[in-house]
């Protein structure tokens, strides 16, 4: 099917008369008739019945209208946008962001690179670090955010933002959100009940590393959602355990616990040789230059 055949059909269903589409068209009537008679060809049946000077549209045709004005004007939208990149007009930036990462950490930057390109589309993908790694391999993302990737790939560039402890979450009036220390003794949750973020990369946090610091991570209810986790530690359906940076809001709290010595580094990820665009770059290059200090478990920023 070409869309100069879907463009004359639709002038013929328009007027209702092959003269006059031919002329709103600029062709000659018999072009115009033989492209409608090849999409009819095409879609196997009758589009349009000729009765003296007068058209009408078969069923068929009434059915193919819109679905074939709508392609047209998607192909009209697309040539249109094409064109636009061409001149530089139009620019996108596609990122993918690990599930377990913030992405308000990444506003700052983020902002600044909209400021820069006012016409950027950006295109935010999340997934596991596998995941993520398929996206960059296949190209469908030019920059990576998030934990570990969980596979080795001789082609991917790291360069890491900071390292950051695992915590302890409860609801912002649970009775341990109410103790006033700085580390929580393990002994106070090892038997309490267990939320899992299913999302939570396996080359992050595997529950066998929760169950080895002596907590029941066993009979745990599991959510795939952050809002859904956020409600059900509010309800006080659990105890979750995130990265520090994680789940961020008033209605919870973050306990620190030493005793899980759980960290995971977050870092950018590119594909090492492959071409960035001018946005990716700027990104590239924003991230690298933010001080993410304040974001280092305590233990690393004494050591440094």
């Amino acid at each position: 099917m070409e869309m100069q055949q879907v463009r004359y059909f639709l002038a013929v269903a328009r007027t209702l008369n092959f003269t006059r589409a031919a002329e709103d068209c600029n062709v000659t009537q018999p072009a115009l008739t033989r492209a409608v008679k090849q999409l009819e060809d095409e879609l196997g049946g009758e589009l349009i019945r000729r009765e003296g000077r007068n058209s009408h549209l078969t069923e068929l045709g009434l059915k193919m209208q819109p679905l074939l004005q709508q392609c047209y004007e998607s192909a009209l939208t697309a040539k249109s946008l094409a064109a636009k990149v061409r001149r530089g007009e139009v620019s996108s930036l596609s990122i993918a962001v690990s599930r377990t990462l913030d992405i308000e950490l990444l506003m700052k930057p983020l902002g600044e690179v909209q400021r820069s390109f006012p016409s950027l589309q950006l295109k935010v993908r999340r997934g596991t670090g596998a995941v993520i790694c398929d996206m960059l391999r296949n190209g469908e993302a030019e920059l990576a955010i998030g934990g570990p990737l969980g596979e080795e790939w001789e082609r991917i560039d790291t360069w890491p933002m900071f390292t950051e402890a695992f915590d302890l979450v409860v609801g912002a009036d649970h009775e341990l959100a109410q103790r006033d220390c700085p580390d929580l003794d393990v002994e106070l949750v090892k038997e309490s009940r267990f939320l899992h973020y299913a999302g939570c990369d396996p080359a992050e946090l595997r529950p066998e590393q929760v169950t080895g610091r002596g907590i029941r991570y066993d009979a745990v209810h599991e959510v795939d959602s952050v809002r859904d986790l956020e409600a059900l530690v509010v309800a006080k359906f659990g105890l979750a355990i995130v990265p520090a940076s994680a789940m961020q809001s008033p209605r919870v709290r973050h306990l620190h616990c030493s005793a899980l010595d759980l960290t995971r580094t977050v870092a950018i990820y590119s594909v090492a040789g492959r071409q960035r665009s001018r946005e990716g770059g700027a990104l590239l290059n924003l991230l690298r230059s933010t001080d993410w200090s304040d974001r280092l478990v305590p233990e690393l920023v004494d050591a440094a």
